[in-house]
């Protein structure tokens, strides 16, 4: 049997669909994770750090620890949940400070270039083989010259999370396919008196996924791809996004105080406003049925009342309609950690890993023996949109870089404040490249 996958090419900045056999696990996956001399030679301590930091995915993955811990005696696996945006900025100041984790989220991209430039980044090529193989062409956004530097566990798209109560208290009876029929979905939901779409623009990198989206309708697909390598944003279409994007700000469908908003963190932030019933609508990925459980009282979220549907169409733009801006999260290694840690990042690629993570709708697994786990109805419609997507254009600050992401990201927040133009955008994020050289 066949499965369709994803294909991170162009230097990790759009991913296509191809073909790879089923991957019958030739590692030998076990329950006791098969770590191959972890322990020889002496205890030895590896540190983990995840953004699973609520409910029962901090759960899930402190059993998968002592799971591990237990069919490797001498191994301990030192376990750091955090939330997203606080573990971002620990790490940049962990690897600043030379003192990184053992095992580290890694989103790939220009990102992991620079890592792998620096020399803190571990190749796993050889160690890390039939783990590989096994997830086929999805690695590919995690390599750098055809060397392996991270291995994914959870590949997904953005799209359009809603409280299907909310939507239809309002009128709205259809999913809205094309951009005349979302505007026409936030005046009834305004007229109905519910707050339309939550945005957590205080984090920046929510409100500009927005400019992703709209760049991806409005671009072709070779512009995007030449842009990653070339640097160049003189197309009209990136122009054309930015006004996409300043035409829906103008619109005021978005939650009160979204400036300031958090992205995930606590009951005010955009997610808490979604999981409480605050606001009908949120642009989020594939993790939002999981942060959305860890942020209600019960740890349920919204259950069966939470709905997805894909970034609406855009009339005469360039770029496939269907085509999806998303990515994943990969497990990487440090350099210089012991092989115990990459052992273990072999483990939580294990089939019986990936199947419990996607039970508990932790995201969308990349192992393809645990693609029939996936329980959420609204994750298993988001993992059909994937596997039938076109293409898949990473997230621009991943694919272009920090510096260039960065530069990016902060002239769209001012376009949501109202102190940038759509040109400044695209000024701003080629003075960025340029000056990157």
């Amino acid at each position: 049997m066949s499965k369709r996958i994803l294909t991170l090419i162009a230097a990790g900045s759009l991913l296509t669909l191809t073909a790879c056999g089923n991957g019958d696990n030739g590692n030998g996956d076990t329950a006791d994770g098969g770590a191959t001399g972890a322990g020889n030679g002496g205890d030895v301590t590896i540190s983990w750090w995840h953004n699973s930091n609520t409910g029962e995915g901090r759960e899930y993955y402190d059993q998968v620890a002592a799971d591990f811990e237990e069919a490797n005696p001498g191994v301990t696996v030192e376990v750091s949940p955090m939330q997203h945006e606080d573990m971002l900025t620990r790490l940049d100041a962990a690897f600043q400070s030379g003192d990184a984790p053992d095992i580290f989220m890694e989103r790939g991209g220009g990102e992991l270039a620079d890592k792998v430039e620096a020399g803190l980044i571990r190749d796993i090529t050889d160690d890390a083989a039939d783990e590989i193989e096994l997830l086929g062409g999805t690695v590919a956004g995690w390599q750098v010259e055809d060397r392996t530097y991270a291995l994914p566990f959870s590949l997904g798209v953005v799209g359009f999370w809603y409280n299907k109560e909310l939507v239809e208290s309002a009128g709205i009876t259809e999913e809205p396919e094309t951009w005349d029929e979302m505007y026409e979905a936030i005046d009834k939901l305004k007229e109905a008196g519910i707050e339309p779409i939550s945005v957590g623009a205080g984090d920046t990198w929510p409100a500009a996924h927005y400019w992703y989206q709209f760049s991806l309708r409005e671009c072709a697909q070779d512009t995007l791809q030449d842009a990653v390598t070339s640097l160049d944003f003189s197309d009209e279409c990136f122009l054309r996004a930015g006004e996409d994007t300043q035409q829906l700000v103008e619109s005021e469908p978005f939650n009160r105080g979204f400036l300031s908003t958090p992205a995930q963190s606590g009951p005010t932030s955009a997610s808490g406003l979604m999981a409480t019933g605050r606001v009908a609508m949120e642009l989020q990925g594939h993790w939002e049925p999981g942060v959305i459980m860890g942020l209600t009282e019960d740890g349920a979220g919204l259950g069966d009342n939470l709905g997805w549907f894909p970034f609406p169409a855009v009339e005469g733009g360039e770029g496939d309609q269907d085509a999806q801006l998303g990515g994943g999260d990969a497990w990487a290694v440090s350099e210089g950690s012991p092989d115990a840690a990459v052992d273990f990042v072999k483990y939580l690629l294990s089939d019986e890993v990936q199947q419990g993570f996607a039970e508990l709708d932790m995201g969308l697994p990349t192992n393809p023996n645990a693609s029939d786990s996936v329980q959420d109805p609204s994750l298993a419609s988001l993992l059909e949109v994937r596997d039938n997507a076109p293409y898949v254009q990473l997230y621009f600050d991943t694919a272009f870089g920090a510096s260039v992401g960065g530069a990016m990201n902060d002239a769209i927040a001012l376009l949501f404040a109202g102190q940038a133009t759509p040109q400044d955008i695209v000024d701003d994020t080629q003075a960025a490249a340029d000056a990157r050289g």
